[in-house]
């Protein structure tokens, strides 16, 4: 390594302190300044896009028919006497009516089962899920519904009220667990890799000084209504950053270590490393904002409104890395590798025999490597065979909850359709007459996966109909999904058959809520990632100044998500007990996994380009697998224990996206970056940065 004297460095010991000073009145200022993130925070957006059929039936009942716009809540009764279980019914729903509940608008008991062991009580809503009087309210219901029955009856509050009010409680205790599981995680590993305790300072504070900035900022424009921060957004940051940020620090230190052999100033080594990483810390940071922001092509509205929060954190951590961190760096000097000895000038440090070996395995056999890969996450892609998505919320609860305890009671004693019937929804310019209505619910009670048809109602001016039928499956399941087409066709024919002309037929619901947004989920995955795919190309092309490179590295992303989704079906699906991808998990993997897993490949091909100006392709190959192997597989150790921490998490979609990323970390970081890419270079020796020239 060249240094080059006659550049002064910009990062004086002056210029550094004041550096640090500025960070910390910058934080000052933001933080005097805006709200807090949990005031701006806003409830994920799980509902399709607003032109779906589900979201225009939801807003013709309630305009016509004065529908709930909020979920109801269903407390479940039962017991093993008909008698007292009719008992528990009165005497709970008195006890509702005489607390005055401020968003419950009406109590409904319906009728008891057959043989009238169980009974259901309605209980409709006002208000939003969103607030915390709401939820009280649902807390409320259950306390009494508690208190009111006798030791000997089964009691629990449900429905759609009881199954968000339930999420929002899970997720909502998580949040610091995730953050000290994580800061402790990375301490840990940091310190294993380096055994400094002022590099793991280093590393840490530069996370928390971007965390505080991008929350300041994420809260001033979510606060200005620029932009929405949902918990699952906030959470994901909090392991972005420090996966990223300490990434970045490692690539950083690495590239300090090797500079402090060639020369003994802390603060001109701290130079010829910042110039040496500055290509690759720009192409990362440009791939995962681009990633990112590629969310704002999506339909689905939480997609949609995903990534522009997760912009700001990544910038945030490079504007630290391209800052605070080498200030920090020149302030501790080779103090920074105590209680170790600091590299000496003259001694290039040691590069690791592991690495040696698999640089040599990969350039001397480039084709068996490949091949070899290749089938081996093509085996891993095989358990995507038959996986499909679950929209059952209950069923990503990790824990017990009362909702799921209430959805089990329902459908063992009033059928799986119970919890959430489906509102089949009629318009006309003519009126509409009671026969006609039904006429169609005669017919629709004969409609495949129909239990039963439930209440008909008519708008004032008898132009709008609703039909309510409960279905014999559970409302959430992929089969009720699929049998949103057949229930609208079969409404179709019912009302052609009622002489109704010029009808407009809409099925609303939450299985058809929840077919809509598996329809756009499957667009957005698609369209997605063919932006994100594409930029990224463009990035790597224009960073390598390459045309053919970007296709064989696009490629390998492909290929590791696809075998990372197979394992993960293996692992969760197959021989786990989930039973099915949470809706969002394949989107997000394949954001996350392609935006930070081709960084290691960023980093690893800058490395190539700047060997190949003194080196041979083979050399310079080699060269770049032993220097960036160390400090990647350790980057990818820690990035994936970072992302592993949200299996803490007791929700399922958490669960199998920290599964899924660490095992797309790894999988980046010990076959596709050091075996499988320089396998590809190898098979195309010159051509490999076509039309960049090598010597």
């Amino acid at each position: 390594m060249k240094t080059s004297t006659d550049r002064r460095p910009l990062l004086t010991r002056r210029r550094s302190w004041l550096v640090v000073i500025g960070w910390i009145l910058l934080i000052g200022v933001l933080t005097s300044m805006a709200p807090t993130l949990d005031s701006v925070k806003s409830n994920d957006n799980d509902n399709p896009p607003l032109d779906s059929m589900s979201m225009r039936a939801d807003r013709i009942a309630q305009r016509d028919l004065d529908a709930d716009a909020s979920p109801p809540a269903i407390i479940v009764i039962r017991s093993d006497s008909q008698a007292t279980t009719a008992e528990a019914t009165t005497a709970i729903t008195k006890q509702i009516a005489a607390a005055n509940l401020s968003h419950v608008s009406s109590v409904s008991p319906g009728q008891p089962n057959p043989d009238g062991t169980a009974q259901a009580v309605a209980i409709k809503l006002s208000g939003q899920p969103s607030q915390d009087s709401y939820r009280d309210t649902v807390d409320d219901l259950r306390t009494i519904a508690a208190k009111a029955a006798p030791d000997d009856v089964e009691v629990a509050v449900t429905g759609p009220a009881g199954i968000v009010v339930d999420a929002v409680k899970v997720f909502g205790g998580s949040d610091k667990v995730l953050l000290f599981g994580t800061i402790a995680l990375v301490m840990i590993l940091l310190f294993a890799i380096y055994r400094s305790p002022v590099l793991v300072a280093v590393a840490l504070v530069g996370v928390g000084f971007a965390m505080r900035l991008a929350e300041g900022v994420g809260a001033l424009l979510a606060d200005a209504g620029l932009i929405e921060v949902s918990g699952q957004t906030a959470s994901i940051m909090t392991v972005l950053l420090f996966g990223v940020g300490t990434d970045y620090a490692l690539i950083i230190f690495s590239r300090f270590r090797e500079a402090l052999t060639v020369t003994q100033d802390p603060t001109e080594a701290v130079a010829i490393a910042m110039r040496s990483v500055t290509g690759a810390l720009v192409a990362s940071m440009s791939t995962i904002v681009a990633a990112v922001l590629a969310l704002l092509t999506a339909v689905s509205p939480t997609l949609h409104a995903f990534g522009p929060y997760l912009a700001v954190g990544v910038i945030s951590m490079a504007a630290v890395a391209f800052t605070l961190t080498p200030a920090l760096l020149v302030l501790t000097g080779r103090f920074a590798f105590w209680p170790r000895r600091a590299p000496v000038v003259g001694q290039e440090p040691p590069a690791p025999r592991i690495w040696k070996r698999l640089a040599t395995v990969a350039i001397d056999h480039p084709r068996r490597i490949l091949a070899a890969g290749l089938a081996g996450l093509a085996l891993m892609s095989t358990g995507l065979i038959g996986v499909q998505q679950s929209f059952d919320l209950v069923s990503g609860f990790r824990i017990e909850s009362e909702s799921a305890t209430g959805r089990d009671m329902l459908a063992d004693s009033f059928g799986p359709g119970t919890i959430a019937p489906s509102r089949v929804i009629v318009t006309s310019k003519d009126q509409i007459t009671p026969a006609q209505v039904t006429t169609i619910s005669d017919e629709l009670a004969e409609a495949p996966h129909v239990a039963h048809v439930g209440r008909n109602a008519i708008s004032d001016n008898q132009r709008t109909a609703a039909v309510e039928v409960t279905l014999d499956i559970n409302p959430y399941s992929a089969a009720a999904l699929d049998a949103v087409p057949g229930l609208t066709k079969a409404a179709t024919t019912a009302v052609k058959d009622a002489e109704i002309s010029d009808a407009q037929v809409l099925v609303g619901g939450e299985t058809s809520v929840a077919a809509d947004t598996r329809t756009a989920l499957d667009r957005d995955l698609v369209v997605v990632g063919l932006v994100m795919l594409i930029v990224v190309a463009i990035i790597l092309g224009v960073v390598l100044q390459s045309i053919i490179a970007p296709l064989y590295l696009v490629a390998t992303l492909i290929a590791s998500y696809a075998a990372t989704m197979g394992l993960t079906a293996f692992l969760t699906l197959h021989w786990g007990s989930d039973i099915g991808f949470g809706n969002r998990v394949a989107v997000y993997v394949l954001v996350f996994l392609v935006a930070l897993g081709v960084d290691y490949t960023i980093f690893m091909m800058t490395r190539y380009r700047q060997e190949l100006a003194t080196r041979t392709p083979v050399e310079a190959l080699r060269t770049a697998i032993v220097r960036t192997g160390g400090v990647i597989s350790s980057a990818g150790v820690i990035l994936a224990g970072t992302f592993a921490v949200l299996m803490t998490q007791p929700i399922r979609e958490l669960y199998q996206f920290g599964l899924a990323m660490a095992i797309g970390i790894l999988l980046d970081t010990f076959i596709i970056r050091p075996l499988l890419v320089p396998a590809c270079i190898r098979l195309l020796d010159r051509r490999a940065l076509w039309p960049s020239h090598t010597t």
